[in-house]
Formats: structure tokens, sequence, C-alpha cells
């Protein structure tokens, strides 16, 4: 099964980073604007073009500062995949490293997901070193 890597540096403690990748807060300001968590179980659902497509977070492990990682319990390419953020501490910054693992095939979807993975990674930078980059996707597609 294919995995998608990513690894960024980031100008900020990872205890400063972990909440951009362990929350619904979090994810809003770098990922999609329409972000909604189960505060109970931890779940976060993620709607994307007018929530025609919604991705189902689970959390595996939320372990800060230096793990946050969640299973995909919807979406017809992304359910079963894991998301795993992994941060590290680095000269007074992070090193996130991340994974997007178990992907069935290596479509042509897979590798535009690949893609867009690569600048989530700096709008997460942007936003967890101060700056206020927004999210890529608003409620109905990429933002502006």
């Amino acid at each position: 099964m294919p995995d998608s890597k990513h690894s960024i540096q980031i100008s900020a403690s990872p205890q400063l980073v972990h909440p951009f990748v362990a929350s619904a807060e979090g994810f809003s300001r770098w990922w999609a604007s329409d972000v909604t968590e189960d505060n109970k179980a931890g779940n976060v659902e993620l709607g994307f073009f007018n929530r025609a497509t919604v991705y189902a977070l689970h959390p595996i492990q939320i372990a800060a500062p230096g793990q946050a990682h969640w299973v995909c319990q919807s979406g017809k390419d992304w359910s079963g995949t894991r998301l795993f953020f992994d941060l590290a501490e680095q000269k007074g910054q992070t090193v996130l490293r991340f994974t997007h693992a178990n992907w069935a095939a290596e479509t042509d979807y897979f590798i535009s997901c690949n893609t867009t993975w690569g600048e989530l990674m700096f709008r997460l930078k942007a936003a967890a070193e101060g700056k206020k980059p927004g999210p890529l996707f608003s409620g109905t597609g990429l933002a502006d």
C-alpha cells in the first residue's frame, strides 16, 4: 500500500505546533474552514465542496507534544487511511514528519492528494509560525 510522506521544519516548538495537528480548531487554521469536532470522542469532520466530500477522522494516538495520529473513517479513497503527524524538537524548532498511509493504490487521485499535502504543509508551517495563511479549503472549495 502506498504512503504519501512529507517533512518540514517549523520555527516553533513542538508544544506550539501540536495543537495545529491534534484538533478541529487547529485544522481550521490551515486545512479546511468547515471543521467540526465531537469533544467527547475527539472525532473530527472536515467538509469540502459544500460537504459533498466529508472526511471523518478518529484519533488513534494524540500525545502532546510529539504525535497526532488519526484514522480516516469516510471518503471513497480515504476510508481506512491514516494520517500521522510526528513532531520532534531540533535546535529549538520542530521537524514535522507527516505520512498519509495505507492508500489502496497509487492512483492519479493519490498523486493529486500528495501535491495538495505539500501545499498544506507550508500552510501549517505558516500558521504555527504566527502568520495567518488561513485554510486551503473553504466550505465551497479552494480558498482564495
